[in-house]
């Protein structure tokens, strides 16, 4: 069904513009937009991440990186590559919790500031940043993240057609692969290795497929932390980004949709496919576990922070169809997919369950699977004018077979042991291996 929305979507949209046409219409009526860059010991990635930032196609821009309590050096490297000095005078904070060192300007580029504070976690840098912002939408961009050149006009758009509109998503992309110069990646190719490649697979169906059809359906609830954009006025006064969750951008649209439900406000949040975020996807199977499991983390956390919106009446499609599979998928999907992959041998093995069945089973899922990513993949290269490569296809086809052979039962177990954290209360991140865009490795 989602695929079947997500095409009709696509074809309901209207044609993908120039970047040349979009300037000339946006240029004098494009909203001012603050970029919020957290970092936390990314060393490797932040200078390259900040020029690409910097050169981004937008006529009213600034960048405010955050260097949450970095232990690398992180902000050595900002301050040789941009040479800032000290913003004179004191500042009293109100958004974030932990105490801010410094805040520093850029001599040669006055549209760049840098924050440098004790660690407080992302959310807390991120409320730093939206304090001392000052255009009229933020923008937060992860700081291992590359933005293409026009993606920032691009998601302006529909704040400019239309003035309801609070926040909008754009499309993550695996970097994995790719060929990355000045900040830009000016090869796209998919990633050499296996589990870079089935992420691949991943995004391509959460964002062609899922957040489309969602979005069409007026209940998308999940503007990707990677790359997601917010009228500010409203987030200040919903307070910034919640401390208490590891899925601090997940629950923030939630919590926008709760705000403007409960004063009756017109509003829509927007996915728009053409504006592309690069990231760098887990290459080792440790990273990847700790990842899913803080995300599964943070999808309970805000699903249980806002479960009650499933009993308003006036809560509308996004309590009704974005929370609601959240409870299928995310809470009771985990259990429910361990309990299918125990028994089922079981069954067999007792003779409950024909040898027939079980295979045709196991076709039936890998088939399914095969199907929804290779559409996928042709939804989102036409959709961003490309024509899918036929050798590109066929390997993801075998990947998305191995997907459900393993990879699939990994990440289901690494769901599950983000529920035991979560009824324990755990908090904390983790910590991931980060590389630059050419291959060296850091810790973050």
């Amino acid at each position: 069904m989602l695929l079947l929305v997500a095409l009709l979507a696509l074809i309901l949209r209207p044609p993908r513009r120039t970047v040349r046409a979009l300037w000339t219409e946006l240029a004098e009526v494009a909203p001012s937009v603050s970029v919020l860059v957290p970092a936390h010991d990314e060393e490797l990635t932040i200078v390259e991440s900040v020029r690409a930032l910097l050169a981004l196609q937008y006529p009213d821009l600034e960048v405010i990186v955050v260097d949450d309590g970095s232990r690398d050096g992180t902000l050595a490297r900002l301050q040789a590559a941009f040479d800032l000095e000290p913003l004179p005078g004191p500042r009293v904070w109100h958004l974030p919790k932990a105490p801010v060192k410094a805040v520093y300007r850029s001599r040669n580029l006055p549209r760049l500031r840098v924050i440098a504070k004790e660690q407080g976690g992302k959310s807390d840098a991120l409320n730093a940043a939206l304090e001392l912002a000052s255009g009229e939408l933020v923008c937060s961009v992860d700081a291992d993240s590359l933005l293409e050149a026009d993606s920032l006009l691009r998601a302006v758009e529909p704040f400019v057609r239309d003035p309801r509109t609070v926040a909008v998503g754009g499309t993550v992309r695996v970097a994995n692969g790719c060929r990355v110069a000045g900040g830009r990646v000016v090869e796209a190719d998919l990633p050499r290795r296996f589990l870079p490649l089935v992420q691949y697979l991943e995004y391509l169906r959460a964002f062609v497929m899922a957040r489309l059809a969602f979005e069409r359906l007026g209940a998308l609830v999940i503007v990707a932390g990677a790359f997601g954009l917010f009228r500010r006025e409203p987030l200040v006064e919903l307070g910034g980004y919640r401390c208490d969750t590891v899925g601090e951008d997940f629950e923030l649209v939630v919590r926008i949709h709760r705000f403007m439900r409960e004063r009756g406000a017109p509003y829509a949040v927007h996915f728009v496919p053409e504006p592309v975020c690069w990231t760098q996807a887990p290459e080792r199977w440790r990273d990847l576990a700790r990842q899913r499991i803080r995300w599964h983390r943070g999808a309970l956390e805000t699903f249980f922070l806002h479960a009650d919106m499933l009993l308003w009446p006036r809560a509308g499609a996004p309590a009704w169809l974005g929370l609601g599979s959240m409870l299928v998928v995310d809470v009771l999907g985990p259990a429910a997919e361990l309990l299918g992959w125990l028994l089922l041998p079981v069954l067999w093995w007792g003779g409950a369950v024909w040898t027939g069945f079980l295979f045709a089973w196991l076709a039936l899922c890998v088939g399914f699977g095969v199907a929804l990513s290779c559409a996928a993949l042709v939804l989102e290269e036409l959709e961003l004018g490309r024509v899918p490569r036929a050798a590109d296809l066929l390997r993801l086809a075998l990947a998305a077979v191995v997907e459900h052979l393993g990879y699939r039962q990994f990440v289901n177990a690494c769901r599950m042991v983000g529920h035991l954290q979560y009824l324990r209360g755990a908090t904390g991140w983790g910590r991931i291996a980060r590389r630059t865009f050419d291959g060296a490795v850091a810790r973050s």
